[in-house]
């Protein structure tokens, strides 16, 4: 595998996580020759606004990687998995792109943050590193790296689902959309408008916000007076909870809609349950209870962190148990060959089947749900 020039860099490990770990940069000679344990690289904001993320995260990766240990590690090696705070910014996100390849780290997990994603993926593609990342933009796509692979669908598939129920089943037709100027909103605001755009739908409002904003007051009167049937929101989980809450404060009553992030615990807590009551949600993963795997996996990581799963957490758990299948399938391959292995591995999820194609996505379904009683159910019929 090519190394990149090694550099000066800011020490940014937050921690060294799972079983048979140890602190990054010891022993990269074994990690590489098959002596020593396999290094992992999750990156991740474990600090500020999109921490909840990171925080997911690291626990469905850690849940996989324990799960394996316990069970002998891949090919009788134990898995290492060392956790790095991008804190949610492209720029740390380069800097530990490189501080990982320097260090003998053979793939990464992460980010779920798509900027960050997209920035890392060249120093990662010429490194040889593969990357299973929680990002759905479809700027993740358009990179063009073959060692950039996707642990869930593009905001195309998100938005197209979306739209198929609110215009096509719902009849609402008077849509209003705010979204943010960041990777993550960019993509949801096209796709969105995309999915409308296919159903001769023009939206009474398209307001773009940025990451930081924290009043939006001027931006939802304006959407008030074009009087819509719903509200799409593009923007993370902090961002359109604060979004509902303003909007309920002002007066606004119709529903709102989104993808995955106005499923989440923190968004229901930004918003306040009562004022995200009835939002609709597109996701991969709407519960806890709807097979046998998830049934599994919640119990799983109820009893080790004491909180109930949620999306983020089962993404990372399905993208790490595809990372180690292939590791064990390759032989503990690195480079291309691991890249290879991880598009050639059929993966029956949480989220569905995976099946990669050439962009490096695996997974190409969503389903919708509502918030109800602060809780997020599935639509039936």
């Amino acid at each position: 595998m090519p190394r990149l020039r090694a550099t000066a860099i800011i020490p940014l490990l937050l921690l060294a996580a799972s079983a048979g770990c140890s602190a990054p940069g010891a022993n990269d000679d074994d990690a590489k020759s098959g002596s020593g344990p396999i290094k992992i690289a999750l990156v991740d904001a474990q600090s500020g606004q999109l921490s909840s993320l990171g925080a997911w995260e690291l626990k469905g990766a850690r849940l996989a990687v324990d799960e394996w240990n316990a069970a002998g590690g891949v090919n009788g090696r134990q898995i290492q998995l060392d956790v790095f705070d991008d804190q949610g910014d492209p720029t740390t996100g380069t800097t530990l792109a490189r501080k990982i390849d320097s260090e003998g780290h053979i793939a990464m997990i992460g980010t779920a943050e798509s900027a960050v994603t997209i920035a890392m993926a060249p120093i990662l593609k010429q490194a040889e590193i593969p990357n299973i990342t929680s990002g759905q933009s479809p700027g993740l796509v358009a990179a063009g790296s073959e060692f950039l692979f996707l642990n869930g669908p593009t905001s195309t598939t998100y938005d197209e689902t979306l739209a198929k129920y609110i215009v096509d089943k719902q009849g609402l037709k008077s849509i209003a959309m705010i979204t943010n100027n960041g990777s993550y909103g960019k993509g949801e605001h096209d796709a969105f408008l995309k999915a409308l755009s296919s159903r001769n739908v023009v939206p009474v409002a398209d307001q773009v916000v940025t990451t930081d904003q924290k009043d939006f007051s001027a931006v939802l009167t304006g959407i008030r007076q074009k009087n819509p049937q719903v509200i799409f929101v593009g923007a993370e989980e902090v961002e359109s909870g604060l979004i509902v809450k303003q909007a309920r404060d002002l007066g606004i009553t119709v529903p709102f809609a989104g993808a995955a992030p106005q499923g989440t615990p923190v968004f229901l807590d930004t918003a306040g349950a009562k004022n995200a009551e009835k939002t609709i949600v597109s996701s991969p993963y709407l519960s806890n209870d709807v097979s046998d795997a998830s049934k599994k996996f919640a119990a799983a990581y109820k009893a080790k962190y004491n909180e109930d799963a949620e999306l983020h957490g089962a993404k990372a758990y399905d993208g790490t148990q595809i990372l180690l299948t292939a590791l064990k399938s390759s032989n503990v391959a690195t480079g291309k060959a691991l890249a290879d292995a991880i598009r050639g591995t059929k993966y029956q999820g949480l989220l569905g089947d995976f099946a990669y194609d050439q962009t490096g996505v695996g997974i190409f379904a969503t389903s919708i749900g509502t918030i109800q009683n602060g809780k997020l159910v599935a639509v039936t019929g």
